[in-house]
């Protein structure tokens, strides 16, 4: 399976990063090599989990790749509080956690609080880009040294929604490869190709279109630390990539500052540029095509699909607006509740399944049998096709707040904030907005007799959440709307209060 993943000549480039040498495809074969050998020493091998708790870089890219050959790797973003971090670690049932060399952090702490091995990863900033070791106290005795086959898990995400706690998605070796396959072919990607990376790598966006797609074609991966509009146009210059891939939000930043940025905008020669994990405005595909002098091709990805499900096509084929392609990958469609499949033009909700869908969720048996009801896999978002397969996505039927791409649990915030002793009832809800396509918002009652601030709220809020999930809107009311039947209703709330 290595040379499917890591699939370039022996001496052409597969990772870089700003001022480090680049890593060759021969060079990150043998690091991952290296890496299986190391994991088995220390005690960690097939069926273990390990958390990797890195900063984007190179070295989180080469981790991933690495230790996903020996091990179930699971990416976390390393902005978690302790208490995120506490319920994850717990929730994967990790055998070790992987953190930089100097890292004393919540993941530090939280993992010797449970018991779970801590692995360094240590590296020479002289030596090519993504090369490391990996060190620590062992996490048991020795294993056999065993690269991973098609059907051993490689990967486990995090999805959420919105009436149970976070599911947790294993997806195998052969799904990835999938995958990144199918994202190669739809970007027609070569040898000759380079992707700038400004996606964190503990999101499915930037771990498999940007590293895992580029890797398998034999091209490169341009690796940042985070994206930075500021320090785009720079990475533009030195990296020369074919492409980048992003989020709308990263892109309407980057449109802002085009201007200011003129001689790297004329110097760069993109083929395309990709957007995904959100809705892109048309305008913004317009005024990026004209910026760039390139195609913008936007795709339709979730976790459970190892990302890509769909995506409009690369010149000669059509790029609709407003549409998020055909089919790239998966089979898609669109099902009535009932179970039918129906024809163009009709609205439903859209289903897939193909070689890069997770198999179903671990220890869920409700959400598995709703998930994968009728022989497909139900997204959970509502849409149609037209005529030509081209699918348009009309709402989500899930309550998961989408804020630019982070996709956030309206009862993880619901949990943290009835912690605060003053709050007797709290919904969390989507709020539009201009830019990031909806925000957090929370309305909230108080026992009686009690007084809290927003500034409190949000203050306490951010002691136990990353900051993208703390909301940004509050507002305290004597009683929260709620339906017909008496419950307390996600949707809609942001219009009756009046927000947006």
């Amino acid at each position: 399976m290595i040379g499917r993943v890591v699939a370039g000549a022996d001496d052409a480039p597969a990772i870089l990063a700003p001022d480090r040498p680049a890593l060759t495809h021969c060079g990150l074969r043998r690091q991952v090599k290296q890496t299986v050998e190391q994991l088995a020493a220390l005690g960690i091998g097939g069926g273990d989990r390990v958390a990797i708790v890195l900063p984007n870089g190179p070295e989180m890219a080469s981790a991933f790749v690495s230790v996903a050959a020996a091990a179930t790797t699971a990416p976390l973003n390393p902005a978690y509080r302790a208490d995120e971090l506490d319920f994850y670690l717990g929730d994967i049932g990790v055998k070790a956690v992987l953190v930089g060399e100097k890292e004393d952090g919540p993941a530090v702490e939280v993992a010797r609080r449970l018991g779970v091995a801590v692995l360094r990863l240590a590296f020479d900033p002289t030596e090519p880009a993504g090369t490391f070791r990996v060190e620590g106290s062992a996490a048991g005795p020795p294993v056999v040294a065993r690269p991973f086959g098609p059907g051993d898990t490689a990967l486990l995400l995090h999805t959420s929604g919105t009436t149970s706690r976070p599911k947790l998605v294993p997806l195998s070796l052969a799904n990835l490869a999938a995958s990144a396959g199918n994202i190669g072919r739809t970007l027609a990607l070569t040898a000759a190709d380079r992707c700038l990376n400004i996606m964190p790598l503990f999101h499915i966006h930037g771990l498999i279109a940007a590293v895992r797609a580029s890797l398998a074609a034999g091209g490169s991966v341009y690796c940042t630390p985070g994206f930075n509009a500021l320090r785009f146009f720079h990475w533009l210059g030195d990296a020369k990539p074919s492409w980048y891939t992003a989020v709308p939000t990263m892109h309407q930043a980057i449109l802002a500052r085009a201007g200011r940025n003129e001689e790297a905008v004329a110097a760069a020669a993109l083929r395309f540029i990709r957007s995904s994990s959100a809705s892109l405005p048309s305008q913004v595909m317009a005024e990026l095509e004209a910026t760039f002098r390139c195609p913008v091709i936007e795709s339709y990805g979730m976790t459970e699909a190892s990302h890509q499900m769909t995506s409009n096509l690369l010149p000669p084929g059509a790029r609709k607006g407003g549409s998020v392609g055909v089919a790239a990958g998966p089979q898609v469609a669109i099902m009535a509740s009932d179970g039918r499949l129906l024809g163009p033009g009709e609205t439903g909700e859209v289903v897939i399944r193909g070689d890069n869908v997770t198999a179903g969720y671990e220890r869920n048996p409700d959400a598995n049998q709703t998930a994968f009801a009728h022989g497909w896999f139900h997204t959970g978002d509502q849409g149609a096709l037209d005529a030509e397969g081209y699918l348009r996505i009309s709402g989500r039927l899930k309550e998961i707040i989408n804020r630019g791409g982070e996709k956030i649990s309206p009862l993880e915030v619901d949990e943290v904030i009835m912690d605060h002793p003053a709050v007797a009832q709290v919904v969390t809800f989507a709020m539009p907005h201009e830019k990031l396509g909806e925000e957090v918002a929370a309305a909230i009652v108080l026992r009686d007799g009690l007084v809290v601030t927003e500034v409190e709220i949000r203050e306490f809020c951010a002691t136990r959440l990353a900051d993208f999930k703390v909301p940004r809107k509050l507002v305290i009311l004597d009683e929260i709307p709620k339906g017909a039947t008496g419950k307390l209703q996600r949707i809609g709330l942001a219009a009756k209060l009046g927000l947006g």
